[in-house]
């Protein structure tokens, strides 16, 4: 029995050593921007990084990325040119994703991308692309300004810009918005804004927003909801919002650390990093502190960053169990798990793979965290 009991520890022990070289047999490529460009999805690409070790290689694309299109392009292909990586996780999905797809694919086919937030039209990601991780833009749409006129909105200010607006689906989300304000009795305002990829950069739009807020509030009222296409003009928003009693329903990119720790002034220490609920209380106590309750809101973990981490997961289950990505039921549950919050669902085409997520939203000051 002893023997028996020996033989079949050892051979427990082979098949875990030998599973564990499988699982370390492959590597992920993980492509993000800057801290400055997209601090969520870096973040995210630390985590998995410290999760998994030498299996994740991480590469960032160039902050300005409109004009350094071919070094993306290069990085991504670079990744691929190592025959251990066996899928490449993008997100954000800036130009020039899609072209660097149809070179890897043309070397390696087997290589599966996973894309979170593309900036590349849809039907064109969509072809290119093994799956696709996106905020319902087209839902949020809707929900964005049931939001804001719950916070009490009885108008709504659009910042946007030319190179935003020829992104299908923003440019679609701005015509919906447009319509459920009509709906809702809320006036809508639209504001073209300077494009931080212009020659002005992002201090320019920055300073823009930072200087045309308190005008468009003496103009037209505290209860006006501000929004804005680009990530980084959501800090100076909040800044703005705060000075002058105007509300703030969601970012571009919904997520507790897109712009409210640097807004509020608030240090994300080492033990609050990637701890939601965390930095979420001390959002919501600087927020209430500052006279901005039932009127500041957000989802209650950052999409961005879950494109990266869920992004790796789906990767790994589809290399080592077989996800099939065409099954939303199973990506859906991959995001929720990762995410630790519901999540809803839909295709943007009827058999297509190119998902949009809702999450719930958060209130501060009325929301138990």
């Amino acid at each position: 029995m002893k023997k028996f009991m020996s033989i079949v520890l050892i051979a427990l022990m082979v098949l875990t050593i030998t599973g564990a070289t499988l699982a370390a047999d492959y590597k992920i490529g993980v492509v993000t921007g800057t801290v400055s460009q997209g601090e969520d999805e870096y973040r995210g690409a630390e985590n998995v990084s410290a999760k998994y070790g030498d299996m994740i290689k991480h590469v960032i694309y160039p902050d300005n990325f409109m004009q350094e299109q071919e070094t993306t392009i290069a990085q991504i292909v670079q990744l691929a040119s190592d025959r251990s990586v066996k899928a490449i996780v993008v997100s954000q999905a800036v130009p020039g994703t899609v072209a660097a797809i149809r070179q890897v694919k043309d070397m390696r086919p087997e290589v599966k991308f996973i894309l979170g937030v593309p900036h590349e039209d849809p039907p064109i990601v969509e072809e290119a692309a093994d799956i696709i991780l996106e905020t319902d833009n087209l839902g949020r749409g809707r929900t964005i300004l049931q939001l804001a006129h719950k916070m009490g909105a009885q108008k709504f200010l659009h910042y946007s810009f030319p190179r935003h607006m020829s992104y299908e689906l923003l440019a679609q989300r701005r015509d919906i918005m447009k319509d459920e304000a009509e709906k809702l009795g809320m006036e809508f305002i639209d504001v073209t804004a300077p494009d931080p990829m212009s020659d002005a950069g992002v201090p320019g739009a920055q300073q823009f927003v930072l200087e045309d807020v308190p005008r468009q509030v003496a103009e037209h009222g505290k209860d006006i909801a501000l929004f804005s296409t680009n990530c980084a003009m959501q800090e100076p928003l909040i800044i703005k919002a705060l000075d002058t009693g105007a509300i703030f329903p969601e970012q571009c990119c919904p997520s507790p650390t897109h712009g409210y720790p640097g807004a509020l002034g608030l240090a994300i220490t080492e033990d609050m990093k990637g701890d939601m609920n965390a930095i979420l209380k001390a959002i919501n106590e600087a927020v209430v502190a500052k006279g901005g309750a039932g009127r500041f809101g957000t989802w209650g973990v950052s999409f961005n960053m879950m494109t990266v981490e869920a992004g790796v997961e789906l990767a790994r289950a589809a290399i080592e169990e077989g996800l099939d990505f065409d099954d939303m039921d199973a990506v859906a549950k991959v995001f929720s798990d990762v995410a630790g919050v519901d999540v809803q669902a839909t295709r943007l085409s009827e058999d297509g793979n190119f998902y949009m997520f809702t999450m719930g939203s958060v209130i501060f000051g009325e929301t138990e965290f």
